[in-house]
Order: C-alpha cells, then sequence, then structure tokens
C-alpha cells in the first residue's frame, strides 16, 4: 500500500493510559431490533442522529479492553447477535490529531437492540475492541480510502464487503472537534468514526471465526474471535 506508515508494536493488555472513543457518522444504518423483531424499522433516534447538528459520540473501550493485530476480539456470552463493525481510527495525542488507524468496533446487537439505554453493555466489554497494525502518519485524504472486511468460517468467507470513508457523514475533524469539547482526554485515545459495513441480519459472529479488515493507506487488521 502506498502512504508512509509509522510503525507500533502490536496492542497489549494494558497497552497504554488511553481510550477508545466511538461515533456514528456514516451513511448506513443497521437495522437493531431485538432478535426474533429484525424486520422492524430502525427506531427514530438512530436516523435523528445523522441529521442532527450534534453527532453521536459514546465511549468505547479502556486499553485492557482493547486488543492488538493477532488477538482474539470477543463475543459476549449472554447475546446471540454479535457483528464486527470495521472503522477508521483517528488517533489523537493530547487532543491533536497525529494519525490513522483500523478500529474493530465489535458489538452486541441483541443488547442494543432490546434497548438503547443497553448501548454501554453492548459496546463496553472485555476484548470488545481491536486496533492496528499500525499508526499512518501521511494519509492524504481520510475521506477518500477504501475499506473492505472479510469474515472467514472453518476456512471458507462467510462475508466479504467493501466500502469508502466517503461514504462518512461527517468529517473527522468536526468528529474530533465535538469529541475534545469541555472533555479532557487521555494522553491517547483513538476516536473511531462509524461503519456502514455490517452482515446481514441473519448473520452473528462465532467463536473461532476470523475477522480481516482492511483500509488503503494504513493496513490490515486480522483477529480470530473468542466468547468471553
Amino acid at each position: 500500500m502506498s502512504g508512509s506508515l509509522s510503525a507500533i508494536s502490536p496492542l497489549r493488555r494494558p497497552a497504554h493510559n488511553g481510550s477508545v472513543t466511538a461515533c456514528r457518522s456514516t451513511a448506513a444504518i443497521a437495522s437493531l431490533a431485538p432478535p426474533g423483531h429484525r424486520n422492524l424499522d430502525t427506531p427514530d433516534i438512530y436516523v435523528d442522529v445523522y441529521d442532527a447538528e450534534r453527532p453521536e459520540i459514546f465511549f468505547k473501550a479502556t486499553a485492557e479492553r482493547t486488543v492488538g493485530p493477532g488477538e482474539a476480539i470477543g463475543v459476549r456470552g449472554d447475546s446471540d447477535w454479535n457483528v464486527p463493525e470495521p472503522e477508521l481510527g483517528v488517533v489523537l495525542y493530547r487532543g491533536d490529531t497525529v494519525g490513522y488507524t483500523v478500529g474493530n468496533d465489535v458489538s452486541s446487537r441483541a443488547i442494543e437492540g432490546a434497548n438503547p439505554l443497553y448501548l454501554p453493555q453492548a459496546k463496553v466489554y472485555d476484548r470488545c475492541c481491536a486496533l492496528g497494525p499500525c499508526v499512518a502518519t501521511d494519509v492524504s485524504d481520510p475521506h477518500d480510502l477504501e475499506l473492505s472486511m472479510t469474515i472467514t468460517r472453518d476456512g471458507e468467507t462467510v462475508y466479504e464487503g467493501a466500502t469508502s470513508t466517503a461514504e462518512m457523514v461527517r468529517t473527522c475533524e468536526e468528529l474530533v472537534s465535538y469529541l475534545t469539547r469541555h472533555n479532557p482526554l487521555p494522553e491517547v485515545t483513538v476516536l473511531l468514526t462509524g461503519t456502514s459495513l455490517v452482515p446481514e441480519d441473519e448473520f452473528t459472529l462465532q467463536p473461532g471465526d476470523g475477522v480481516t479488515i482492511d483500509i488503503e493507506d494504513i493496513g490490515t487488521l486480522s483477529n480470530p474471535v473468542v466468547e468471553v
């Protein structure tokens, strides 16, 4: 891949005194109906946030809950609908953007779909986030990068999709601006910018699956799946 890459070591738990924050900023919206009712319309709160002046930004993970390349991501044992969410990560140092990375915002859609107030439980748990393989410091335009995800099971591809960061409704600069308002951050913070690649409603991650995410000019992040 082209671009200047500043390599970092794979993240190990605990990796550093940092945090991961996520948001919804892409055009695609996945249904979040409870299990058994996944044909319901997407709740208005998920639609309205894309047109609102203020973006949705929520806490995702501490360093201890985050894994690096090749390490296992987790799916909750109390959820029967779990999905990976491939996202561009904006790396901040003391509040300033210093580069970009690949992120996987693993989520329990059954829990969030049951009630939006369950969002923290659906998003924050052991091994709920993966970052890597590096921090790319010379990305010419983070809003025009090809992004793809492949999920394998028992040696076969069970999901494959591609999109572009051009689908983002909000810019990285806007999201960083809202994240840092009246909000002191840890020295190192990664802001995940939202996903537009979501497997079909019938799909759920299973232990033993493999998830590979590639973002142009940054690199490839691959992780096996375990139940936590």
